[in-house]
């Protein structure tokens, strides 16, 4: 089953939700505060949100001084037929890839790289680029971030 759009939340759970994007580390008392409501309904709405599949998972954001030690890009992969099992299988192996999309136009996926280096960057580009399957690749390096809402750090 899928769980519900954002929109289909109540602004409670909408609310409770952006609040934990901005820090997810935030006490439920906090959160109960913030919200006017009690601690026994945000740790219900918690609880509920999870189980449903809306909260999918807590993370860690990375400092900006540490992703300005690293280099990071975006690369388009087109696919030969039949080979996006096994070319994600090896993709989930890579701990650089920090986000595979499936995408609709000219390329078959969008990767998010992050390396610690331009030459493991380099050798994670060839690495991809010599996947079989993988019939081409474009990469665009970050250069710098202009509107940063958290999702991707």
């Amino acid at each position: 089953m899928r769980p519900p759009r954002l929109d289909q939340l109540d602004d409670i759970d909408r609310n409770l939700v952006a609040s934990l994007q901005a820090n997810a580390r935030e006490s439920v008392s906090e959160l109960a505060r913030q919200l006017g409501i009690a601690r026994t309904t945000v740790i219900a709405r918690l609880a509920r949100l999870e189980k449903t599949g809306v909260i999918a998972g807590y993370g860690v954001r990375l400092g900006q001084d540490v992703l300005d030690a690293s280099i990071q890009a975006y690369v388009g992969i087109k696919l030969a037929p039949k080979y996006g099992r096994d070319v994600q299988k090896r993709f989930a192996r890579m701990p650089e890839m920090q986000l595979l999309c499936a995408v609709s136009g000219e390329f078959d996926y969008v990767a998010w790289l992050r390396a610690d280096s331009p030459d493991r960057l380099n050798d994670l580009l060839d690495e991809i680029g010599g996947l079989e399957g993988v019939e081409r690749t474009t990469t665009s390096i970050i250069l710098a971030r202009k509107v940063d809402r958290g999702g991707m750090s």
